[in-house]
């Protein structure tokens, strides 16, 4: 599996200079040998794997993000990849349990990649390496997303995310939208 999760992050098409760096400091950690997988909580190892996702209205270039308790941010829904599982079981499987629906991605192959200390009430911080992916939804569809884990959920344009106060996004949020909207990356 680690194998296979290399071969992923070595095919993201990096925004910029930052995402190559994280790409190749990702690369690094899976050659090294260190546990890549979350196999206790809330924290061991220090640095493991997660898998968001996002969902997208591609025709109105819309972004739906959770609003998380644990950090207080808008995010990304996901989840910890688990031991030897693909992160695209994780994304499988979290968009289940989290939102209840069934995954419609636009691709399998992640789309983002970034490194991140976790922030809020979470018990201590640790580096989670997000693989993000991208799926489709119907933001005229009511979500039924786990209480336990938001507050609720909200579709962000472009400029929104642009007007908003990144304290609140996760700090990637948005070279995300950047790379989704604009960039030549991407056709959506």
């Amino acid at each position: 599996m680690r194998n296979q999760i290399k071969q992923l992050i070595q095919s993201i098409k990096s925004l910029d200079a930052l995402e190559a760096e994280q790409v190749a400091d990702a690369i690094s950690w899976i050659d090294s040998g260190e546990e890549i997988f979350r196999i206790g909580k809330p924290a061991t190892p220090p640095k493991h794997l997660v898998s968001y996702f996002i969902l997208i209205d591609p025709a109105k270039k819309k972004i739906m993000l959770v609003d998380h308790l644990k950090s207080g941010l808008w995010l990304p829904a996901g989840g910890h990849v688990e031991k030897d599982e693909h992160p695209v079981a994780t994304v499988e499987r979290e968009i289940w349990e989290e939102l209840k629906m069934p995954a419609d991605f636009l691709s399998k192959d992640p789309f983002f990649l970034t490194r991140m200390v976790t922030v809020g009430n979470i018990n201590g911080g640790h580096t989670d390496v997000c693989l993000w992916y991208v799926l489709k939804a119907d933001p005229e569809k009511e979500i039924n997303y786990d209480p336990r884990e938001f507050k609720g959920y909200k579709w962000f344009d472009y400029q929104e995310i642009l007007n908003t106060d990144i304290s609140k996004f996760d700090a990637h949020m948005r070279r995300f939208a950047e790379k989704l909207f604009v960039s030549d990356l991407v056709k959506i």
